[in-house]
């Protein structure tokens, strides 16, 4: 007979310790996001049939074509999370502005941001993409959640983690006490535990990396790449390179099997393409709790300051020592 390990609701409800003033609203929040992810799976499961493949032909805040199921997960996420009356405001890579749930429910204790799809440029070739979120306590002192609530540096999230959709569909989070994955039995419509207290590998020699930049990166970034490739067995050199496209699927992998993940600024865009609060600072929370770090090459990503909701970042994150090395090369010019 087959046993089934406790699903993502049961493990939750069970250390209920760890966040003792939630008074069950952080269960409903996870919930909320959890039953999207399903959603979201199933509807990216059959996209080719439910038309959920092309764009809608708008471009979002960030200048970007809107995906149909971008569009879609978007308003699904906004209202499931709406609804639990646990959430005083809202923030989304798809949307410009702070996103008040409806009436009452605004007096939530928690402010949740969050990329729908990240990665939707894969949905049309069937490869990996994600979702992101990130719960964080609200620091206002009641009524209607506003900005404060959302620009808080990573170091104060409650929770974040992400939503995997590739061979199986997988939910992995931290709440600041270790990284938990769960994977969905589509048979029974509910996450189990597969992984408890998920830790980097001691060592890897790969890189992900959209290399094809390199021509416009900085110079720390471009000597960073180069001595990777160098032949020297005694350094485990040259890497390999692994790049998917999709920042959950790269973060996923590398989470597994070990390596660093970058998107570095360039000459033109010295920030960087990644968003602070919707990407970089929910994945760098739960690669430090596997024992990773993350960096923007100078700075610990929890450790920096937002200013914007859309604020972007370069981003470094994996194995501890490849973090430290990228470090090196940045902080000697």
């Amino acid at each position: 007979m087959v046993s089934f390990q406790p699903t993502l609701n049961q493990f939750i409800r069970a250390r209920q310790q760890e966040y003792p003033e939630a008074v069950g609203d952080f269960s409903q929040v996870m919930n909320a996001i959890a039953l999207a992810g399903k959603l979201i799976s199933r509807e990216i499961n059959l996209a080719g049939i439910v038309d959920a493949t092309g764009y809608t032909g708008r471009m979002n805040v960030q200048g970007e074509e809107v995906a149909k199921l971008d569009e879609w997960a978007n308003e699904l996420i906004v209202d499931l999370l709406g609804e639990t009356g646990c959430v005083c405001v809202m923030g989304s890579e798809e949307v410009e502005g702070p996103i008040s749930p409806p009436g009452s429910a605004s007096m939530g204790r928690y402010a949740v941001l969050f990329d729908p799809v990240d990665g939707s440029s894969n949905i049309d070739i069937a490869a990996p993409v994600g979702t992101i979120f990130s719960a964080q306590r609200r620091v206002t002192e009641s009524g209607t959640g506003h900005m404060d609530d959302l620009l808080q540096p990573g170091r104060n999230q409650a929770a974040a983690g992400y939503i995997l959709y590739g061979s199986s569909t997988m939910f992995v989070y931290t709440t600041g006490n270790g990284v938990h994955a769960f994977t969905l039995d589509p048979t029974m419509g509910e996450f189990h535990l597969t992984t408890e207290d998920l830790k980097f590998p001691d060592k890897s020699n790969v890189y992900s990396t959209n290399e094809g930049n390199a021509g416009t990166w900085l110079e720390p970034d471009q000597r960073w790449v180069e001595w990777l490739k160098q032949n020297d067995p005694a350094t485990g050199r040259p890497y390999s390179a692994r790049y998917i496209g999709a920042l959950v699927a790269d973060f996923h992998r590398i989470l597994l099997k070990g390596g660093i993940f970058a998107y570095p600024g360039n000459t033109a865009k010295r920030e960087g393409k990644l968003r602070l609060l919707y990407e970089c600072s929910p994945l760098a929370f739960v690669a430090e709790q596997a024992g990773g770090r993350a960096t923007n090459g100078l700075r610990r990503i929890l450790d920096i300051e937002p200013t914007g909701l859309h604020q972007r970042t370069p981003y470094y994150l994996g194995n501890a020592s490849e973090v430290e090395l990228v470090e090196r090369f940045h902080s000697d010019g």
